[in-house]
């Protein structure tokens, strides 16, 4: 046997080990109605603005029969509807329902916590080891790209360790470009500390964009009433910038919002904070209020935004 069919054959065997792991072989995923396949495009919808149908099967390399199918079951379940893209009214697409939203919340989370629980019993340097070499995989394989495919990035919601990665880097960013004190990183403790505390997955959020295999952005939604979102924490680190992931984070928020049913988002910013709000303003939303304060250590003046949902 050649070295490589040798070593084709232990990624077929790791293959079969892995999916035996992590129980994607029954005929329901995570114990629900739903197959791994079903799951992966709802998991999609949740994650995309109103993508095609198109879209989707080229994303999940799915047959587009199969796919066909499974949308009209999404649909006679009342989870799946048409949309209209919201940067392009010529342009129909796919979302969850505000059902299928309350569908999706539990298995996105019991899916982490699955991992979490395999992942619990080994030490913290053999959790690092599994990650480590997860993302060598896929940085060696993601180097098959073709070179003029731009390097791509992908958003997901929030994991175990996400949280210190969003006070962290808040706290250091904040300080190399504004100086801000820590006052500014013991608020973002606060928050996020509230959001894990009070999370309510049907109606708060939490996305995180990587590429690469490393985060590079950070955006959260948390209900301020039954009618009224928050966005809070957009961040997307220096390295990233200038590829959209601050608009898309900012659209998933939006999307979000609208689906679960919420009639207007509102956020807080700071007016030294320019590319963050040139993106508020290109998503539709309006300064509403102004104050001027020391709150972290230097003079600045702080901003109420809004945008009303219809």
């Amino acid at each position: 046997m050649q070295p490589i069919e040798q070593r084709a054959n232990a990624v077929r065997d790791f293959n079969r080990f892995y999916t035996r792991r992590i129980g994607v072989l029954g005929a329901g995923h995570l114990g629900s109605p739903f197959s791994l396949t079903e799951v992966r495009v709802l998991y999609e919808l949740a994650h995309r603005d109103t993508p095609t149908a198109t879209e989707l099967a080229r994303a999940l390399d799915l047959d587009k029969g199969y796919l066909s199918r499974a949308l009209r079951r999404f649909h006679r379940l009342g989870i799946v509807t048409s949309a209209v893209h919201a940067g392009d009214r010529r342009r129909k697409g796919l979302r969850l329902t505000p059902k299928g939203a309350r569908a999706f919340a539990p298995l996105d989370r019991r899916a982490c916590d699955e991992i979490v629980g395999m992942l619990a019993p080994l030490p913290a340097a053999e959790q690092t080891r599994i990650v480590e070499a997860m993302s060598t995989i896929r940085a060696s394989l993601d180097a098959l790209r073709s070179p003029a495919e731009p390097p791509g990035y992908i958003v997901r919601s929030h994991q175990p360790g996400d949280m210190g990665w969003v006070v962290h880097r808040h706290g250091v960013l904040y300080s190399q470009e504004y100086g801000w004190n820590d006052r500014f990183e013991a608020l973002v403790a606060r928050i996020v500390a509230q959001f894990l505390e009070n999370f309510d997955p049907a109606r708060e959020h939490c996305w995180i964009a990587e590429r690469n295999g490393e985060i590079v952005g950070s955006i959260f939604v948390v209900a301020k009433s039954r009618t009224v979102a928050k966005l809070r924490l957009l961040l997307v680190e220096p390295s990233a910038r200038g590829l959209g992931i601050g608009s898309r984070l900012v659209d998933e928020v939006i999307q979000f919002a609208r689906r679960v049913g919420y009639r207007k988002i509102v956020l807080w910013t700071q007016r030294e904070l320019t590319s963050a709000r040139r993106i508020y303003k290109a998503a539709g939303f309006r300064l509403v209020a102004e104050e001027d304060h020391e709150m972290f250590g230097a003079p600045t003046r702080a901003e109420t935004w809004e945008l009303r949902l219809r």
